[in-house]
């Protein structure tokens, strides 16, 4: 297939991850974006309606995952995938289902620009590449992650504070900061909840609502609560609202429990 422009839809549940990419396709001057989607269900409609080139598919999210959507697309009329997630675990089962790329968050401009080109060449008939070489170039990418913060540097009044994030047991966001539950202290950050949770191990730190990111390891139960939502008890008694929404990002271990 030939064509001068490349038609791409974005498709993330989160806001600023879309930004970022947007951000990234708006620097190609032979890439259009002609859509955006912020779930599985609206991603499908949107492959169907706008009948991309090109689409960069988020894995985890409500009601109907990255995989969900491919599932439910006739095979004649797939557009080229790249997977965008925060975990590594996919990857195999994403290149069985031929997909293009898998990009893991968080990815800088280079590595977008590859994942890019490689479509670009793709759509315009070259030689693919190889599973091999795709997996080989996951694995590093996986190398190359930067470690995942293991303490934050927090400024108090009069001193700066150094938190241990295993010791963090949730976060709230408020406004343009985000509340550090430690213990019995509370800390201010100037940061935003999405910002934060690209600093920290996704497997460990869920976002389970748009305003609270919560430590796994320090969840003491999840009782049932109402319109299919949820509550999380923390160990240090806070109780927090599991929407429907962001279910999906419990570990599996959680969500077959719910």
């Amino acid at each position: 297939m030939t064509r001068s422009v490349v038609r791409a839809l974005i498709v993330d549940d989160e806001p600023p991850a879309r930004r970022k990419i947007r951000r990234f396709l708006d620097k190609d001057a032979d890439v259009v974006v002609v859509g955006e989607a912020g779930n599985g269900e609206r991603a499908i409609r949107a492959i169907r309606e706008l009948e991309p080139d090109l689409v960069f598919l988020d894995i985890q999210m409500p009601k109907v995952d990255g995989f969900g959507v491919l599932e439910s697309l006739k095979k004649g009329s797939m557009p080229e995938i790249v997977f965008v997630t925060a975990h590594d675990e996919y990857a195999l089962r994403a290149f069985e289902v031929a997909a293009l790329d898998y990009l893991l968050k968080p990815f800088d401009a280079e590595r977008f620009a590859k994942a890019l080109e490689r479509a670009k060449e793709r759509l315009r008939g070259d030689a693919g590449t190889g599973l091999d070489r795709r997996l080989q170039e996951l694995l590093a990418q996986v190398e190359r992650r930067p470690p995942k913060t293991g303490r934050l540097l927090v400024k108090t009044r009069d001193r700066a504070v150094l938190v241990n994030t295993a010791d963090v047991a949730w976060i709230q966001a408020a406004g343009n900061y985000i509340e550090l539950h430690v213990a019995k202290r509370t800390y201010l950050m100037r940061e935003t909840l999405y910002g934060m949770s690209q600093q920290l191990d996704p497997d460990t730190f869920l976002r389970v609502h748009r305003s609270f990111l919560v430590n796994a390891d320090h969840i003491q139960e999840i009782q049932a609560w109402s319109h299919g939502d949820h509550l999380i008890v923390m160990r240090d008694g806070a109780k927090i609202r599991l929407s429907r929404r962001y279910r999906h990002q419990l570990p599996a271990s959680l969500r077959k429990s719910l």
